[in-house]
């Protein structure tokens, strides 16, 4: 039975990896691509009051049901539809309904810890660490949660200063040395996006480890 080929994409908050996702969806074709999203398993808090859930770590890894992504990205490789579960970020709960998603030749599997967990990982065929200066990743968060997620400017400094930068330290910085590519993200690298794509037509990982320089 023919299996997807699955793409790992992690990188710190604002690093592109959605721009190296939609590139790459692009150019191989995006009806034969799906897209599998770290942020749609959050844990549903939902049994929790507002205060309570607002002041979560969301960056930590037991803030994602990984063993359900996990699930998941299994399902479709074997060509099995998933129901995916939906996330309010306003209201920090899982969604009642949910999105089904049909298998696709390319799995996309995209968030900022996805490289970091075992379970996730040996999913994977290919696996991407988008490397961005940090002071353009705050930049485009700050944008990101004040204008799609209703935060305020102070708001977003304080979640960035107390958890986003100290799990970025402690975990996301690291999952980069169990990417197969890391991709300097300078604008747009296209060199790097363009051995990635070949990597998917292929249909086969790289056996070495690369570094690609823009």
């Amino acid at each position: 039975m023919k299996r997807g080929f699955v793409i790992g994409i992690a990188g710190g908050t604002g690093s592109g990896k959605t721009t190296v996702a939609d590139m790459i969806c692009q150019e191989v074709g995006c009806e034969n691509v799906v897209k599998v999203v770290q942020d749609n398993y959050y844990k549903d808090l939902s049994h929790e009051d507002f205060d309570t859930r607002a002041r979560q770590n969301f960056d930590h890894p037991n803030a994602i049901d990984f063993s359900l992504m996990a699930k998941h990205i299994g399902m479709l490789r074997r060509g099995q539809a998933i129901d995916m579960p939906l996330y309010d970020f306003k209201t920090h709960t899982r969604k009642t309904e949910t999105l089904r998603v049909e298998s696709k030749d390319t799995i996309i599997v995209e968030g900022i810890l996805v490289l970091e967990m075992d379970v996730v990982r040996r999913e994977m065929d290919l696996k991407i660490y988008v490397d961005t200066d940090s002071d353009l990743r705050f930049i485009r968060r700050l944008r990101r949660d004040m204008q799609e997620r209703a935060r305020s400017l102070d708001s977003v400094i304080e979640q960035y200063l107390t958890t986003v930068r100290p799990m970025h330290m402690e975990f996301v910085e690291r999952s980069r040395q169990r990417a197969d590519i890391v991709v300097p993200w300078m604008n747009f690298n296209t060199v790097a996006v363009d051995m990635v794509i070949s990597q998917v037509r292929n249909g086969r990982p790289r056996s070495l480890r690369d570094r690609i320089e823009p």
